[in-house]
């Protein structure tokens, strides 16, 4: 009976701080629905354990734990698989943004590679025109 107060009180406890959470924003509403659904049918496990085992031996396993273990697995699975591709989508950005600043760094460079040689003819041709003004002509 204990074991069950702490284990319904977890399960209670994951599913409010998985609600509360600031940074479950950017998660779809399957995943909210599943990890929902995946509490109640914990804490139902937890409270009715014959009917866990009813259900095992409905489907061809011998008891109720060794269909929970089968579940964590393919829960397992599951979380590795999002997880790995979650990480390869966060790599992608990462390699795309990479991309764009290098190439606005590189046009940032052409841009005053070409304001510098403006500015240097300018004042090339300013300094012919003062020279010329002046009535001199420049050494050479």
């Amino acid at each position: 009976m204990i074991v069950q107060v702490v284990l319904v009180g977890a399960a209670l406890a994951a599913l409010v701080y998985f609600v509360r959470s600031g940074q479950n924003v950017g998660i779809r509403a399957s995943k909210r629905l599943a990890f929902g659904a995946f509490v109640l049918v914990n804490i139902y496990a937890v409270l009715r354990p014959n009917d866990v085992t009813l259900v095992a031996n409905a489907i061809g396993i011998g008891r109720g734990t060794d269909l929970i273990v089968y579940l964590l697995v393919v829960g397992f699975v599951f979380g590795m698989l999002n997880t790995y591709l979650r990480d390869r989508e966060i790599s992608q950005h990462l390699t795309n943004l990479a991309r764009q600043i290098a190439v606005r760094d590189a046009e940032l460079e052409r841009r005053e590679k070409e304001l510098t040689e403006l500015l240097r003819s300018t004042r090339a041709t300013a300094a012919e025109e003062r020279h010329e003004e002046a009535g001199g002509s420049l050494p050479r």
